[in-house]
């Protein structure tokens, strides 16, 4: 029964998400599209995180998307609609790639290393003025796909969340989330049941990484243009990362929730204070590790259970 009720809930959000611009203006569907897109780097963090890798390089690998879309169509004359996937594939490609180096690392080494690699990107990208433009970015000779159409650039970040919705599915419901939750759990035991430790570390870091190239991809054929402070922002990393930990960890419906939340809040947080918000997000992320650390989800849980025992 409550499968049932959550399926029928699931499915009048789904309906409500994509007749939203049938009855909303142009500054809450701009709202949305960011909400949406944290929610996505939330749950493509969470993805990995299952596995017990955390990663501090989620703007690395959107900055790193978002060029490989501006200067394919910029320097390759790829067309628009192509240059979204093909960040996908780079990005995918990239983390592939690096994954045979880093992946050996464990914990707060893994933590760093991906941290250092997104600031590694953004120094090339920067330092690279004929080919990406240098500090001051590279702007799509065309404009904004879609000529800026509200509705239409709200339905395509709406269809990169889908994307990282049904990956998170597929790793919830295939063989692949009892490999990373064996890994995350204990790797001798893991690799002493027959895991591939590697292999399923590397699936879900590329995974991941071109989903994070995709959305990449995605914001700038949205807004028309990319500088290297702007795409690899530390918002990229921050936000989702503290809107999954106040959610809930290691599973969809928790960085959903929390990307709902933290999402709104962030949108007021830069009116208010537009070069403070990310000392609040640390806060926030400080506040839910010491007094909530399963989210509200886990809290919601514990309570549950306290008042069912409470009953018997």
């Amino acid at each position: 029964m409550n499968r049932n009720i959550a399926r029928a809930v699931a499915a009048v959000v789904a309906a409500v998400a994509v007749a939203l611009p049938a009855f909303a203006g142009a500054y809450p569907l701009q709202v949305a599209r960011n909400v949406m897109m944290y929610m996505a780097l939330a749950i493509t963090w969470d993805m990995l995180l299952r596995s017990g890798q955390i990663s501090f390089g989620i703007a690395g690998l959107f900055g790193l998307g978002a060029y490989a879309a501006i200067l394919g169509v910029v320097r390759g004359g790829m067309p628009v609609w192509l240059s979204i996937p093909f960040a996908a594939v780079v990005a995918a490609a990239a983390a592939f790639l690096l994954g045979f180096l880093i992946l050996r690392l464990r914990a707060m080494y893994f933590s760093i290393v991906t941290l250092a690699l997104a600031e590694m990107f953004r120094i090339v990208i920067h330092n690279l003025h004929d080919f990406t433009g240098g500090p001051e970015g590279i702007v799509m000779p065309a404009g904004v796909i879609f000529g800026g159409n509200a509705a239409a650039l709200y339905w395509l970040t709406l269809a990169g969340l889908a994307v990282a919705l049904a990956a998170s599915w597929w790793f919830e419901k295939s063989r692949i989330r009892f490999a990373l939750t064996a890994i995350g759990n204990n790797e001798i035991s893991a690799s002493s049941s027959g895991v591939n430790i590697f292999r399923w570390l590397l699936v879900a870091f590329t995974v991941t990484s071109g989903i994070q190239g995709l959305l990449g991809g995605i914001y700038v054929q949205s807004y028309g243009f990319a500088t290297p402070d702007g795409v690899f922002s530390a918002d990229f990393t921050l936000l989702p990362l503290a809107m999954a930990l106040l959610g809930g960890m290691h599973g969809t419906v928790g960085p959903v929730l929390g990307a709902v939340l933290l999402g709104l809040v962030s949108e007021w947080l830069k009116l208010k204070i537009p070069y403070g918000h990310l000392i609040v997000y640390g806060i926030i992320i400080i506040i839910v590790i010491l007094f909530m650390p399963a989210g509200i989800l886990g809290l919601a849980r514990k309570m549950s259970r306290g008042a069912e025992g409470g009953k018997s």
